[in-house]
């Protein structure tokens, strides 16, 4: 991997991402939101938002600021918004759970808290997107794997500008918006956009680079990853169509619902036959736990992805449906995300502290920034966890989903405190530490390293793994 320039924020989009996390399965232990209380209501919405913005879309931005200049060899476009950008997407975001909060009767506050929330998620997201679009747009011509993210950038426009809308619609002051057509018609196409398109599409595309790198495979021919990028780009194109259908007067039924996603399905096996495919050709014949604990995702994905358009098109109840939504937001999309964060973090840290005292003293490897066999105790309680998780919400048992959820979060509190631990240098000797004043800090990238590698092409210093 070529050295490129630590991104000054992606630690701080990280550590707000975890927070969400723990504040999502938090709610859910407490019996907050479905199967408590019905998918559409308030107390669901706190938490379907709390996950899908503050644990994913965190997650995803942050990794996107690092690794998108990586994709295209290119410098970071307009850094600066970055952290503008995550100011802005954290007080959208708690705002807009406090109309939720508004709506569930927890708080007495105007419902103009909605769209205000949208406004400035609308805002973050925006400052987020002229960033990457700006920094892919900057290498000619664009390559396979930057149209991932280019598609998915598209999609989460099309997922922030329709949830305005909603928030807009909800909070009583849409006589400008066909409310009576747009909600409920336009939510399942809202969340294909947000969850298939900005977050799994995306998912994909950066999971080809980091697992040729992570798994020294050969990089599979643009012939077999092209058909999932076409593929999954129809099938975002239907939801998208679907989404604006009703304010053209039509109402697509499960039906057109069940096609977009076997549409999707079809996509997502020609990229888990890809991914097959690098785990055969690797030349690591040991898998990190990175890896490792990213099987359980690929199991999670490749179930829900096969049941949902059954499940779709057979009009399935609530339970079932929300399981195998479950099953992509935490096992797929969560479950991989935490994966790769052990590794991600290992990976700056040791750029930031040891990449360039190499050659003047000792270095420890990556992997010894984490303690193991322990991180993989807690990512079998994660995954533990969802499982059992997604089993009571099939069956719509509040008791037995809070319980799963108690060992899910404690899973999760657990990889937090390891990857504060790997920032910390704390799994390393002593005499191997640097001196206190070159340690990484624990949110922010130092501006002297953030410029040394920046400035440092001639050197492709990689971290022995």
């Amino acid at each position: 991997m070529p050295m490129a320039s630590l991104s000054r924020w992606t630690m701080s989009f990280f550590a707000a991402a975890l927070l969400f996390l723990i504040a999502a399965e938090a709610l859910s232990v407490a019996g907050i939101g479905f199967p408590a209380a019905g998918l559409a209501e308030p107390a669901t919405l706190v938490l379907i938002h709390l996950t899908a913005i503050g644990w994913l879309s965190f997650a995803m931005a942050g990794a996107l600021l690092q690794f998108t200049p990586v994709l295209v060899s290119r410098p970071l476009a307009l850094p600066h918004l970055a952290l503008p950008a995550l100011i802005a997407l954290i007080a959208g975001l708690l705002i807009l759970c406090a109309g939720f909060a508004v709506l569930a009767g927890w708080i007495d506050a105007p419902l103009d808290l909605l769209p205000l929330g949208a406004l400035s998620l609308m805002s973050g997201f925006g400052m987020l997107g002229l960033m990457l679009l700006a920094t892919l747009l900057s290498a000619r011509p664009i390559g396979l794997f930057a149209g991932f993210v280019l598609v998915g950038l598209a999609c989460l426009a099309a997922t922030v500008l329709s949830g305005s809308a909603f928030a807009t619609i909800l909070s009583g002051r849409s006589e400008w918006i066909g409310s009576v057509t747009l909600l409920p018609a336009g939510m399942p196409f809202h969340a294909l956009l947000g969850f298939g398109g900005w977050l799994g599409l995306i998912a994909f595309g950066v999971s080809y680079r980091l697992f040729v790198m992570f798994m020294m495979a050969p990089e599979p021919p643009a012939r077999r990853v092209r058909p999932v990028l076409l593929v999954a780009a129809f099938g975002l194109a239907l939801a998208l169509a679907g989404l604006g259908a009703p304010l053209a007067g039509l109402e697509p039924g499960s039906r057109f619902i069940a096609a977009t996603l076997a549409v999707l399905t079809l996509a997502s096996v020609f990229y888990g036959r890809d991914m097959l495919a690098l785990y055969r050709t690797r030349r690591r014949r040991e898998l990190e736990i990175n890896m490792l604990a990213s099987l359980p995702a690929f199991a999670s994905l490749g179930l829900a992805i096969l049941l949902l358009p059954l499940a779709a098109a057979g009009g399935a109840g609530e339970g079932v449906t929300a399981a195998l939504v479950f099953l992509i937001a935490f096992g797929w999309l969560g479950g991989l995300t935490l994966a790769q964060l052990v590794k991600i973090v290992s990976f700056v840290t040791w750029l930031e502290t040891y990449a360039r005292r190499l050659g003047r003293g000792p270095a420890p490897r990556v992997g010894d920034l984490l303690a193991m066999p322990r991180t993989g105790w807690w990512f079998l309680l994660y995954y533990g966890g969802v499982a059992l998780a997604a089993l009571a919400l099939a069956a719509e048992a509040a008791g037995g989903f809070r319980w799963a959820m108690l060992g899910t979060l404690a899973g999760t509190v657990g990889l937090v405190v390891e990857l504060i631990r790997a920032r910390r240098l704390s799994e390393i000797e002593a005499a191997s530490r640097p001196p206190a004043h070159e340690r990484p800090r624990l949110l922010v990238a130092r501006a002297e390293e953030r410029k040394q590698y920046h400035a440092d092409h001639r050197s492709a210093a990689t971290p022995r793994a």
